[in-house]
């Protein structure tokens, strides 16, 4: 697995915090009264802010988002995904590699919230969350966060290879 230093994770958490918190009124539209992801992405700033880490409270913060993310799915694909969005987001304070299931998570938000632009609101996003990393990450991320087309709509995937 690829080692960070502890600068590049708080980077690649502040990101996957971003990523996380634009597509978040997805979820809170359909949910306003659960603010689970919206708490996942305050614990992630916390941490990032002051370095203070708590194995209960980033793994807490985490499982209730996706906990979240599982009683959208029912309403929402695009709800479902803003809240796995945040719970990975919150988790980069534990594993960095996390981030970028923030950043895919985001994608797969607004493709589904956008049936017939999918591809479109995908890609935009994708260049908007390239633009917020530093060279050295932007790379890498380009590599491994991936939209293609397929016949059946686009397909949004991570790549991992030994280093993830």
């Amino acid at each position: 697995m690829k080692s960070y230093s502890k600068e590049d994770q708080r980077r690649m958490a502040t990101w996957a915090a971003a990523c996380a918190e634009r597509v978040l009124p997805l979820f809170e539209r359909a949910h306003p009264e659960d603010g689970r992801p919206q708490k996942a992405i305050e614990v992630c700033r916390k941490w990032v802010e002051t370095g203070v880490f708590s194995m209960a409270d980033i793994r807490g913060a985490s499982l209730d988002a996706h906990a979240a993310a599982r009683a959208a799915k029912a309403d929402s694909d695009a709800a479902c995904f803003a809240a796995r969005a945040a719970g990975q987001a919150v988790a980069t304070a534990h594993v960095p590699q996390h981030a970028f299931g923030g950043s895919y998570y985001a994608l797969k938000a607004l493709a589904a919230a956008n049936h017939t632009g999918a591809e479109a609101a995908a890609s935009t996003e994708r260049e908007w969350q390239a633009q917020q990393l530093p060279e050295d990450l932007k790379q890498e991320f380009l590599e491994r966060v991936v939209i293609e087309k397929r016949r059946t709509g686009i397909f949004v995937t991570v790549r991992k290879d030994e280093n993830f």
